[in-house]
C-alpha cells in the first residue's frame, strides 16, 4: 500500500467548494501521515500565492485558511506547474510556505517506484 498521496487540483476560487473539498483530502491525508502533495495546475496556481486562498466556500465549510495551515502543519506540500504560473506572470516571490514551482517530472520523481494513491480536482 502507498503512502503518498497526490491531490491534482485544476480549479481556484472560481469553484470555492471544489477548492474546499480537495483541500479536505489533502489534509486528511497529511495528517494520517501520509506524504501529501498538492499538483496545481491551471487557476489552482494563483492558491499558491500568499492572501489568496482566503474566504469560505459555504454554509458549515472550514476557511480555507485555517485548511491550509492544517496542511502546511502536516508536512503538505505543494508542486506549481510552472507552465500555468508564468503564463498568467506571477511571481514567484510571493508563493506561499511549502509551495515551488516544479512540474511533472519533478511529481514523478517525488511519487518514485512506490506509487501514490491520487485524487483529482
Amino acid at each position: 500500500m502507498s503512502t503518498k498521496a497526490v491531490i491534482s487540483l485544476t480549479t481556484g476560487l472560481e469553484d470555492a467548494e471544489k477548492v474546499t473539498v480537495a483541500f479536505l483530502v489533502a489534509v486528511g491525508a497529511a495528517e494520517s501521515g501520509r506524504s501529501t502533495l498538492m499538483f496545481l495546475t491551471k487557476e489552482a496556481v494563483r492558491l499558491a500565492l500568499q492572501g489568496v486562498a482566503v474566504g469560505v466556500a459555504c454554509d458549515g465549510c472550514p476557511p480555507l485558511p485555517d485548511l491550509m495551515k492544517r496542511y502546511e502543519a502536516a508536512g503538505g506540500r505543494y508542486y506549481v506547474c510552472p507552465v500555468c504560473f508564468d503564463a498568467k506572470k506571477l511571481d514567484k516571490a510571493a508563493l506561499i510556505e511549502g509551495a515551488e514551482v516544479q512540474g511533472t517530472i519533478p511529481m514523478w520523481s517525488w511519487i518514485g517506484d512506490e506509487g501514490a494513491t491520487t485524487f483529482s480536482y
